[in-house]
């Protein structure tokens, strides 16, 4: 079996997967250029399709989060690249944004194999299908370290929390208790007592 080349890195996919509204998501212009066509073409086939696009699947982003987005799309490309901008950004550049980009989640990216028949939609799906479980692998990795994290926190805290309540016993004077003293008492002294 020979070398297969991939139509888009995984790595690309995966800087282009966001978290909106608590989900991640890729957004319709960042699609349309991998699936090279254009994002209006993407949304025509979409519409025509609706009814295997429930909100879980997809949702329009408001302005508020298209403009959120933009911004970060810019620092990002600056931050990696400064000579070059994401294709979300220049779509708008210069200009207000016409209309409002969709989000899709890893359902509708997968649905939206079938709605773009070709061949470089069906191996386009496959690579974001396999970034989406690559994220989800390292956010479970990160989760479980955390799990490790806190439970080493509470057994060294534990552990610490003995040696320090012994150091603060030895610090502490030790309170006379009806001690006899040592050593010859007179007879007057005894008396007083």
């Amino acid at each position: 079996m020979g070398c297969r080349k991939l139509p888009v890195p995984g790595e690309r996919i995966e800087s282009q997967i966001y978290l909106i509204r608590g989900t991640k998501v890729m957004i319709s212009t960042h699609l349309a250029e991998l699936y090279q066509v254009e994002p209006r073409a993407l949304i025509q086939a979409v519409k025509r399709n609706l009814k295997r696009f429930p909100e879980d699947f997809m949702f329009q982003l408001t302005w508020d989060e298209a403009n959120l987005l933009r911004s970060q799309s810019v620092i990002l490309q600056e931050q990696s690249n400064p000579n070059s901008r994401s294709q979300f950004v220049i779509l708008n550049w210069g200009r207000n944004i016409k209309y409002l980009p969709y989000a899709f989640t890893e359902q509708g990216v997968a649905m939206l194999s079938s709605v773009l028949r070709s061949d470089r939609s069906i191996s386009v799906n496959i690579e974001i299908m396999r970034a989406f479980v690559r994220i989800r692998q390292i956010l479970a990795t990160h989760a479980d370290l955390a799990r490790k994290l806190a439970s080493l926190e509470k057994k060294y805290d534990a552990q610490f929390k003995v040696v320090f309540d012994a150091i603060r016993q030895l610090m502490t004077p030790p309170h006379p208790k009806n001690k006899q003293p040592i050593g010859y008492i007179p007879q007057q002294r005894k008396a007083l007592e």
